[in-house]
């Protein structure tokens, strides 16, 4: 099940397959693993959640920053816990339906609502430190650096604020196709850029004191007949290793690129809208369909895939020295070999879906179901390739 969102009406319409297509789109079973890599659960927390906060596809995700880890509600909470032992530190309520973040960094966490509030709140305490209004939907973490916030918004816009008053800085608009897929995504600060992919296909680099535009690229052009087929969102946050940044589309292509000029260097036609984590010598892709595919960082040659999780809803995936790590639609977390692709191990904290990405503190792998369910897992490094 699909969900998109028509701009500027924003209505949401839910797409589902022709009877025709149910065999073929119905979640894979798992299968017994022989478990290789051992993975101890550390602690978990309730932060709330449930079913309405499921259905909305809200970007709420956890955030880590000075040894705490973050995670907010469509009610309105926002929690801080010890990495260590999950304890709680501090909860604020804002009283708002929020719907991105947190975003941390800077000694601040900032989350943002479905009335496009933007509230930072002290990392420390839990106290506002400013509030202000971004005009449109948020439904992405915010990226924080030294002395900014940068959001990205449902109506195509990139806004900076700063971090010590909230104060707009500049903002910078793309174009929103009529149809797109529901979700934005994450801008990503390196030296001095906000590097941000659009719901248009474009991935685009701003200079982060002006908001000047260095370079956009065309991930990939829309084509096909109808707009279902010619969508081409950039919805997943791009990762960056050394001078490269790699990004993946919808209905469009996975490509390494230059941060500098945005030239791309490799790209393969392969439809994401669950995004890519990137390592040093491989990246790994999770397809629409569920397919994780592992790439050669250096010419974008296939090393490996695994089908066994097709159509699970997987979550975008993240890396520990050992493994890829996914989450699914029924909670569990799936630890693939990054050598090889072979699911190593599986946890599991919660029965409900896990969409956001797990995070990764050294050898500590934390996850927030959509349940609100928040957990960490300690899986033994291993050297990998």
């Amino acid at each position: 099940m699909r969900r998109f969102i028509v701009a500027p009406l924003a209505a949401l319409l839910v797409l589902t397959g022709c009877s025709k297509d149910k065999d073929v789109d119905r979640p894979a079973k798992l299968v017994e693993i022989k478990a290789t890599l051992p993975v101890t659960k550390l602690w978990s927390a309730d932060v709330g959640g449930g079913k309405h906060q499921m259905l909305l596809r809200l970007g709420l995700a956890p955030a880590i920053e000075g040894g705490l880890v973050f995670a907010a509600t469509q009610k309105g909470y926002v929690d801080a816990y010890r990495v260590t032992d999950g304890r709680r530190v501090w909860r604020t309520r804002l009283r708002l339906p929020l719907s991105a973040g947190p975003g941390a960094g800077d000694g601040l966490v900032v989350v943002g609502s479905t009335k496009g509030d933007l509230v930072a709140l002290e990392a420390t305490t839990g106290r506002v430190r400013w509030r202000v209004n971004a005009e449109a939907e948020l439904l992405s973490p915010p990226a924080i650096g030294e002395s900014v916030v940068v959001v990205r918004t449902v109506d195509g816009h990139l806004r900076a604020y700063d971090a010590a008053n909230g104060e707009l800085r500049w903002s910078i608009e793309q174009e929103v196709p009529r149809l797109s897929l529901r979700g934005i995504a994450t801008p990503v600060i390196v030296k001095n850029e906000v590097i941000s992919g659009f719901d248009n296909g474009k991935v685009v680099a701003v200079n982060i004191e002006n908001g000047n535009t260095l370079w956009d690229t065309m991930l990939d052009a829309p084509h096909g007949r109808t707009e279902l087929e010619r969508l081409v969102d950039v919805d997943s946050p791009v990762a960056i290793v050394g001078d490269n940044l790699y990004a993946a589309g919808y209905h469009g292509r996975t490509a390494q690129l230059s941060i500098d000029s945005g030239q791309i260097w490799w790209a393969h036609d392969m439809s994401s809208d669950h995004g890519l984590v990137a390592g040093v010598h491989k990246v790994y892709v999770v397809e629409e369909d569920g397919t994780v595919i592992a790439l050669s960082a250096e010419d974008g040659a296939e090393v490996w895939q695994n089908v066994t999780l097709k159509w699970r809803e997987l979550s975008t995936p993240a890396l520990t020295g050992a493994a890829v790590v996914v989450g699914d639609y029924q909670g569990y977390l799936h630890w693939l070999d990054r050598r090889t692709g072979v699911v190593i191990a599986r946890t599991r904290d919660s029965k409900y879906r896990i969409s956001s990405a797990p995070i990764v503190i050294g050898d500590t792998v934390i996850v927030l179901s959509d349940g609100g369910e928040l957990a960490a897992f300690r899986a033994a490094p291993r050297p990998t390739g």
